[in-house]
This record gives structure tokens, sequence and C-alpha cells, in this order.
């Protein structure tokens, strides 16, 4: 099988309009976590409301990717990204004059959407421009820019509050996408999709409804209760769905996507690594950013500027994964860059309140590094390993395994950071008034009202709180990174000495 492609002249800045056009979307996973106080304040805000500002980008964006995936490989990969990034600059220019809750939740929606056209037809654009020589140099610099979009959205968030309102995280993406769809209308070229038989629109609906009932029980399962009727109700109909979509694509004639080459070990295996990697990685930053906004005291451009030790190491061993597969193996290198997340954010499960900033920017630097020894090559086998038309649908997976990861990462590491909270805050002050005990924030609005005395105490008792229970969120995150670390190589074990189809390579 052979996926070189005919060598384009225009290859490496067209590559640097496809990240380009990845780093916008992936920035507005983040950029709000900074906006969501001033965002409460101007448009009068509930707290759920605000989880669905946030949620409703990546819900939407999850949910959708496999759909825009084949709809992608229809209507050909450029095209799907130009019109991706048109309505996503529109949304968000719509989005900037949101006078309501209600309105910037269904425009986010809009943007997620969007976003699902996007991210795959990057990759798989990626796969048709450059042959196998030079594809994991390419695939790197991508997977660079995929984690750093993710990191520089809080930073991006913070610097735009120092000084322009909420709107400013929303008119930024106006004229970013403005470029980056120029240059990707002068650079890329035109790539024709396939048309080939009926569209398969039961297949695209079954899949959205069933990733988004799937998505919603994660994102909402820790407000809600994993065992609620609806969180339960929620899981029912995802596995139902799920189910019939498989059984439907593997039994029609004209499936939208080819389920069988998930049976290939590397494109599955790469999708389990991802997961892992943004659980840790979402996990990390949701409990990371309240600590240095909360407990430091830093502003949100500061604590923004917190994951930059982050993103520097993770550039800097992702611009370098090429070189690192080659010398190591794709094999050694996904395990040693799961170990070291592991071992980083174990150095960070030993923070306390008074920490030192060089102290949590070496551990952050660590998990960075690990992550830039992920990424890359995980991506890079699964395009390996499928034709190259195929390519928009390995990349739709790989996109949904990254958010699913992420979401239930933020779930589950906030349940438990959550509960550790409340039960180290109630012992360390017996009577603690509503809703302090609810969650860090809600602890120094209470202090913020009481008297000098009773509000040191309780602000020092409940970011001590936190601090103890952060350190059982990153654990878990460590666990993860580890247990994921311990599959890859365990699962990666050399080939028997039987050759094995180049189809069905593993990850070695």
């Amino acid at each position: 099988m052979s996926t070189s492609a005919v060598p384009d002249p225009r290859r490496w800045r067209a590559l640097a309009a496809l990240c380009s056009s990845l780093v916008v979307v992936t920035i507005d996973n983040t950029v709000l976590n900074t906006a969501l106080p001033a965002l409460a304040d101007a448009l009068h805000a509930s707290t759920a409301d605000l989880q669905w500002i946030n949620n409703s980008y990546t819900l939407v964006f999850a949910a959708m990717l496999i759909t825009a995936g084949g709809l992608g490989t229809r209507i050909g990969q450029r095209r799907s990204l130009t019109v991706g990034l048109a309505v996503f600059a529109l949304a968000s220019a719509v989005a900037a004059l949101s006078d309501s809750a209600a309105q910037l939740i269904a425009l986010r929606a809009v943007m997620g959407l969007a976003a699902a056209f996007v991210m795959p037809a990057t990759l798989s654009v990626i796969v048709t421009l450059f042959d196998e020589r030079e594809r994991p140099k390419a695939i790197a610099v991508w997977s660079a820019t995929a984690g750093l979009g993710i990191v520089i959205g809080p930073i991006a968030g913070g610097l735009l509050l120092e000084h322009y309102s909420w709107s400013s995280v929303f008119w930024i993406n106006v004229p970013l996408v403005g470029a980056a769809l120029a240059a990707a209308l002068l650079l890329i070229p035109a790539l024709p999709g396939r048309r080939t038989g009926r569209l398969d629109v039961p297949g695209l609906l079954l899949s959205a409804l069933g990733l988004a009932a799937l998505v919603d029980m994660i994102i909402q399962g820790p407000e809600r209760g994993w065992l609620s009727t609806t969180s339960l109700a929620e899981a029912a109909a995802a596995v139902v769905l799920l189910g019939i979509f498989v059984r439907w694509e593997l039994t029609t004639p004209q499936p939208m996507i080819d389920l069988r080459m998930f049976a290939i070990r590397s494109v599955s295996l790469a999708g389990a690594v991802l997961a892992v990697t943004f659980f840790a990685l979402f996990g990390l930053l949701f409990v990371y950013t309240q600590y240095l906004q909360l407990v430091h005291g830093y502003s949100p451009f500061k604590a923004g500027l917190g994951a930059l030790p982050f993103a520097l190491a993770m550039a800097a061993t992702s611009a370098t994964s090429a070189v690192t597969t080659a010398r190591f193996g794709t094999r050694n290198a996904v395990t040693g860059g799961l170990t070291l997340m592991a071992l980083g954010l174990a150095g960070l499960s030993l923070t306390e309140v008074d920490t030192p900033y060089a102290r949590l920017c070496v551990a952050m630097a660590v998990v960075g590094a690990g992550m830039g020894l992920v990424m890359a090559p995980a991506s890079a086998t699964a395009m390996t390993a499928i034709p190259r038309e195929k390519a928009p649908m390995v990349s739709a997976f790989n996109g949904v395994a990254r958010e699913l990861g992420g979401v239930l990462g933020i779930a589950v590491v906030g349940t438990v950071v959550s509960a550790g909270y409340r039960d180290r805050l109630r012992t360390a002050l017996p009577g603690v008034p509503a809703p302090a005990d609810a969650d860090l924030p809600s602890a120094h609005a209470v202090a913020a009202h009481l008297p000098t005395g009773p509000a040191a105490r309780l602000v020092e008792a409940a970011d001590q709180a936190f601090t103890t229970a952060m350190h059982a969120g990153t654990w878990t995150c460590a666990g993860i990174a580890l247990a994921g670390a311990l599959a890859a190589y365990l699962l990666n074990r050399p080939a028997t000495p039987a050759p094995a189809p180049a189809s069905d390579e593993a990850l070695v």
C-alpha cells in the first residue's frame, strides 16, 4: 500500500496555513476559562449558564467530528476547511454582540460545529500533500500546534481581559480566521471529494446523536450525579445509538466510515493514547488554573502564563519528535512520553499553598515535554497505517478521542477535587457557611462579605482544602498517564517472526 503524494512546492507554506486554522479552533476549547467571571457579570449568567457557554462548544465539536469528517470526504478537504473557517468567523462575530447567555450558548454551539469541519480536514490535507519521508515532520508540527492552541487559550484570554471586555475573546477570532482563510485559499490546492454512492444519512445521524449523548453525560455527570436518572438514561442512549451505528456501518453497502480499519492495532491504540494524554492535560489545567488564580492570587493573564513552561517544553519535544521516533522507535517514544507526563504530574501532587512559582514551572515543563513526545508519533502512526483516502475518517476519530479524553478528564478530576475539597473544609471548619463548602470560588466570595478575622480563617482553610484535594486530582491524572504508558508498551510488543501485513502494523 502506498500513501505517497506528489510533492507540491507550496506544501510547507500550506502547512503554516493549516496550523493557523487549527490553532484558532483549539484555542476556543480553553479561551473562555478566564472570561467566565466577566461573562457572569455582563450577561447576568447563572452557574448553569456559564457551564453551557463553556461546554456547548466542546459538546457539538466532539459530537459532530465523525459526521463532519464523512461530509468532508465527499465535498473535498479544502472546501470543508474553508467553509468551516468562514462559519467559525461569522459565528464568533455574532457571539461578540450577544446580549444574553442563551444567545451565546447557541452561537458557541455553531462555532463547535464549524470547528468539527476544520480539525479533521487539516490533518487529512497534510497526509495528501506530504510524502512518506516528510509526513512525520509535518505531523509533528501539526501536533505541536494542536496542543499549544489548548494551552495558549487561557494566556490569550487573560491578556485580552486585562485591557478589553469579554467580547474581545470572540472578536479576536475574526482577523485570525480571516488570515487563515486567505492563506488556505491561496496555498492549499483544491482536493477533490469522493462522491461515491448516496450520502449515509442514518450513519451521520446515529454517530452525531450517540456522541452527543455520551459527551453530555460526561460533562454533566459531576453536577447531576453519575448515577442520576438523567445520566444513566444518556449513557444507555449513547450505548444503544452507537451500537446501532456500528452495526449499520458494518452492514450497509455504502457506509459513511469503514469501521474495519479500526481493527488495525495502530489505529485503535493511537486513539486510546491520545484520549489518555488529553484526559491528563485537561484534568490538570482544570485545577491548576484555579490554584494559580485563587490560592496564589494571580490575575487571569498571570495565571495563563503559568502554563507557558508547559507550552514551551511541548513545542520543543514535538518539533523534534520525528527525530526522537526515528532514533528510539514509536513504541518507546510514546511510552517514554506518557511516563514523563506521569512524573511531572506526580511532582505537581506535592504542591502546597505557598509552593514557589519556579517549582511549578519545572513540573509543568516535564508534563509538557512528555506530551510533546506522545502527540506526533501517535497521530502519525495511525495516519500511515491506512489508505490516504481514509485519512479524514482516522483524523476525525482521533479528534473524537482527544475531545472525549479531555471532557472525561475535567469531569473525573473535577469530581475528585470537589469531593476532597468539601470533606477537608468541613473537617477544618465545622459549620462552614454555605455555599463556601461548595467550591473554592464560592469560599472566596463568601469571605469577601465577612469580618476580617473570620474571612482570613475561611480563606486559609479553603485554600488549604483545595490544595490538598488537588493532590488527589493530579495523582489521578498521573495514574491514568502511567496506565497509558504501560498499555502502550505491553500492547506494542515487537512483531512475531511471521511478518504482519503493512496495513496492520503495530506501533513499533
